[in-house]
């Protein structure tokens, strides 16, 4: 072998070697999976692009492959998201049921499970106000009590809501879900704008953070709109 080629193999090689590993074992109870095709895609240039897809059977389905580092993905259903999930070496333990959906497994994954229960609980809390205002009107409550209550506990909620994503968000800065979070986050924006609870994200965020791409296109094109 000449040197050229022994130089060219071992570069190879150790391309190879820079990739790792990353294993989901799924498991679900909901029957109108049984059957459909699950796609796992990451973001890629601005662009959702498909990596890997799996068949659920008998209520099991597996994603598999490697990476050249971690990554946050989702998994879908069609074009439904069903839920996001960390890509990181490990073997992750994916649960779809018909009330919630779980990655556990891998340092991440934990991470982000354990903050969608609590941003999940906080949702149930919200979707109960509707309850509580029909049983204050059962109760005789004047409309001035009942909406000031109302407005009370679902203000209460809303910055509750605020406070853990933005606790979340800075508390995972320097890894992939800060800027995945703040992804979802801004997603439901009709277009770029700073509000006071993304300026509060940003401020003393760091290199990291402020780098990757979609967060820095994103500051780009809102403080755009600004002038």
């Amino acid at each position: 072998m000449n040197k050229s080629c022994y130089l060219l193999l071992t570069t190879l090689l150790a391309l190879m070697s820079c990739k790792s590993q990353y294993m989901v074992k799924g498991s679900s109870n909901v029957e109108d999976l049984e059957g459909k095709v699950l796609t796992l895609k990451v973001y890629v240039d601005g662009e959702l692009k498909s990596i890997d897809s799996t068949r659920v059977v008998h209520g099991r389905f597996g994603f598999g492959g490697s990476m050249d580092s971690t990554m946050l993905a989702n998994v879908f259903l069609g074009d439904l998201s069903v839920m996001p999930i960390v890509l990181e070496e490990g073997e992750v333990r994916l649960n779809i049921s018909e009330t919630q959906q779980t990655a556990t497994g891998t340092p991440l994954n934990d991470t982000l499970s354990s903050f969608i229960q609590r941003k999940t609980q906080l949702d149930a809390r919200m979707a109960e106000l509707p309850h509580l205002e029909a049983q204050m009107i059962m109760d005789g409550a004047d409309d001035d009590e009942r909406l000031f209550e109302l407005g009370r506990q679902s203000k209460q909620l809303a910055d509750e809501n605020d406070q853990l994503i933005t606790r979340f968000i800075r508390a995972n800065y320097n890894n992939v879900l800060g800027p995945g979070i703040f992804m979802i986050l801004t997603s439901s924006l009709p277009y770029p704008v700073l509000t006071p609870q993304l300026e509060e994200i940003i401020t003393n965020a760091p290199p990291y953070f402020l780098g990757h791409p979609y967060v820095r296109k994103f500051i780009e094109e809102a403080r755009k709109e600004d002038y």
